[in-house]
C-alpha cells in the first residue's frame, strides 16, 4: 500500500514520520491491520473476541459487536457456540512484564 503526503501529495516511505519533501508531520496509525489474533486484557466487554477480530483485521470494533448480536439473535445460538469456541481458542494477550513499567522500589532501613 503506497503512502502519501496530505499536505504536498509526494510519495512516503511506510516507516517515514515526516515528508521528506515538505516536511509535514506524517500521523502514525492507530495499529496496523493484521497483526495476530490476541485477545487483548484491556477495552474488552465480555471475552474480547469482538474487539481481537476488530484490532486483527482493521474494523470498527462497535459495527464488530453490533453484527455479532444480531447474528446472534437471527441465528438460533449457532454465533453463540461459535463466540464460546473463539473465547476459548484465541490467546490471550500475556501480562505486562512489572519490572520493566515500573521505577524500582526504594530501598528499605535495615
Amino acid at each position: 500500500m503506497a503512502l502519501f503526503c496530505h499536505q504536498c501529495g509526494s510519495a512516503l516511505h511506510p516507516s517515514a514520520r515526516f515528508c521528506s519533501n515538505c516536511g509535514t508531520s506524517i500521523a502514525a496509525p492507530q495499529f496496523a491491520p493484521g497483526t495476530p489474533l490476541i485477545r487483548p486484557r484491556a477495552g474488552r466487554q465480555i471475552a474480547g473476541v469482538c474487539l481481537a477480530f476488530a484490532r486483527s483485521y482493521g474494523w470498527e470494533v462497535t459495527l464488530v459487536r453490533i453484527v455479532a448480536v444480531v447474528t446472534l439473535i437471527f441465528s438460533s445460538g449457532i454465533i453463540g457456540i461459535a463466540y464460546l469456541a473463539a473465547w476459548i481458542g484465541i490467546p490471550e494477550e500475556p501480562l505486562p512484564i512489572m519490572g520493566s513499567t515500573f521505577p524500582p522500589a526504594p530501598p528499605t532501613a535495615s
